[in-house]
């Protein structure tokens, strides 16, 4: 089974949103987030994600933090997500 097939759709508009979301955080990766931003990030992904899958959003945990990079062990910042998935919607 292809994975990225799984979070794929015809229209593209959820992968928009999520990549102008991506490129948000890219943008304020030497910043310091604040709670409201990650609040709209948090709501965004939410909505991509419920696309494809029925998820717990009161066990979904999400937040900034750093990370070091493997090629040069410079710290990076890195968002983490853990959201638990109660089901996978049938494709249509």
């Amino acid at each position: 089974m292809d994975l990225f097939k799984l979070f794929s759709k015809n229209d593209g508009n959820s992968k928009s949103v999520a990549k102008e979301r991506l490129k948000l955080v890219l943008i304020h990766d030497r910043t310091n987030v604040s709670p409201r931003f990650l609040e709209m990030i948090k709501g965004d992904i939410i909505r991509v994600i419920s696309d494809y899958m029925v998820i717990d959003e009161e066990g979904l945990d999400m937040k900034f933090t750093r990370t070091k990079r493997e090629s040069d062990d410079e710290s990076i910042p890195a968002l983490v997500a853990n959201i638990p998935i109660l089901k996978m919607k049938d494709e249509q």
